[in-house]
C-alpha cells in the first residue's frame, strides 16, 4: 500500500481559511482533514496520525484581547504537551496568519535556544487598519523545510490587522537573524526591502515569517494558500505567473520533507 502524507487543519471558533487551507494541501496529494478543536480534547481524534498540524488563518475567537490569544491560552492549558511532543517525533507544523499569531503567543515560535516562551509578537498595523494586499516575500534563508527547494522570492497575499512583527529586545532580534529562523521579508519586486506598502504593516526590519531552531516549524503572516492557482493572481491573464512565485510551492516543500523523511 502507498502511503500517503496527512494533515490536519485545526478549527476553532472564528477561524476562517480551513477549507482554503485543506484544497491546497489536497491539490499536491496530502489526505488532509478539518478537525475541530473538542474532538482532539476528547480523545476523538488523535494528533499522531497526522504528519502535519495546520493552524490557519481567521479571526479566532474574535481576536478578543490580541489576535490569537484566547486561542493560544486554550491551547497552553490542553495540548501544548501533545504539540510539543509532536514536533520532536519530526514533524511539521505550519501557522498561517491567525495561526503564526497563535504560535508566536504560544512561544513555540520561535522558541530561541528550543526554549518554549513568548519572544516575539504580532501587533496592530503601523496603518491602524486591516490591510488586504498582494506583496512580495523574500526568502533569506533555507533553514526551514518549507523553502528547501524554493527561488527567492513569492507573490502572495496578505490580509490581516495585527501582522506588525516584533521582538521583545534588539538581542533576541539579534539571534532570530544570527541564527537563519528569519525566513521571510517583505520586498518589492526586485527583492528590495522598503516602508508602506512594501512593508504592510510596519515589522520591524521587514519580518513576514519564521521559523523554530528545527527548522520544522513555520509561521507566516501572509496565505500560500490563497495563492495555488494561477487564476487567483491579479492580472494572470497578461502577465505570465511564475510557479516558483506562487504559495503552493511553499507546501509542495512540506509534502516533499514529508515523503522523504517521515513516510
Amino acid at each position: 500500500m502507498v502511503k500517503v502524507p496527512t494533515a490536519l487543519v485545526l478549527k476553532a471558533p472564528g477561524t476562517n481559511c480551513d477549507e482554503e487551507t485543506k484544497t491546497a494541501f489536497e491539490l499536491v496529494g496530502c489526505h488532509t482533514e478539518i478537525v475541530l478543536m473538542e474532538e482532539l480534547y476528547r480523545g476523538e481524534i488523535e494528533l499522531n496520525r497526522f504528519h502535519i498540524l495546520i493552524f490557519p488563518g481567521g479571526f479566532s475567537y474574535g481576536d478578543d484581547i490580541a489576535a490569537g490569544k484566547v486561542w493560544a491560552t486554550e491551547i497552553e492549558h490542553s495540548l501544548r504537551e501533545k504539540i510539543e511532543h509532536f514536533i520532536k517525533e519530526g514533524k511539521l507544523v505550519l501557522g498561517i496568519c491567525n495561526g503564526f499569531q497563535v504560535l508566536v503567543k504560544l512561544g513555540i515560535l520561535p522558541a530561541l535556544n528550543r526554549k518554549i516562551e513568548q519572544s516575539v509578537s504580532l501587533i496592530t498595523n503601523d496603518s491602524a487598519r486591516y490591510e488586504d494586499r498582494w506583496v512580495f516575500l523574500k526568502s533569506i534563508s533555507k533553514k526551514s523545510v518549507f523553502v528547501k527547494n524554493t527561488e527567492k522570492l513569492f507573490y502572495i497575499p496578505v490580509a490581516h490587522t495585527e501582522g506588525k512583527f516584533v521582538a521583545r529586545d534588539n538581542n533576541t532580534l539579534k539571534k532570530l537573524f544570527d541564527d537563519k529562523q528569519v525566513i521571510f521579508q517583505y520586498v518589492d519586486r526586485k527583492g528590495m526591502t522598503g516602508g508602506y506598502p512594501i512593508n504592510p504593516n510596519g515589522s520591524v526590519r521587514n519580518i513576514a515569517g519564521i521559523c523554530d531552531t528545527t527548522g520544522r516549524v513555520l509561521g507566516m503572516m501572509p496565505h500560500p494558500e490563497r495563492a495555488i492557482l494561477v487564476t487567483q493572481y491579479p492580472n494572470w491573464r497578461r502577465n505570465r505567473v511564475n510557479s516558483s512565485m506562487m504559495g503552493l510551492t511553499i507546501i509542495k516543500n512540506a509534502i516533499h520533507y514529508i515523503k522523504t523523511s517521515l513516510l
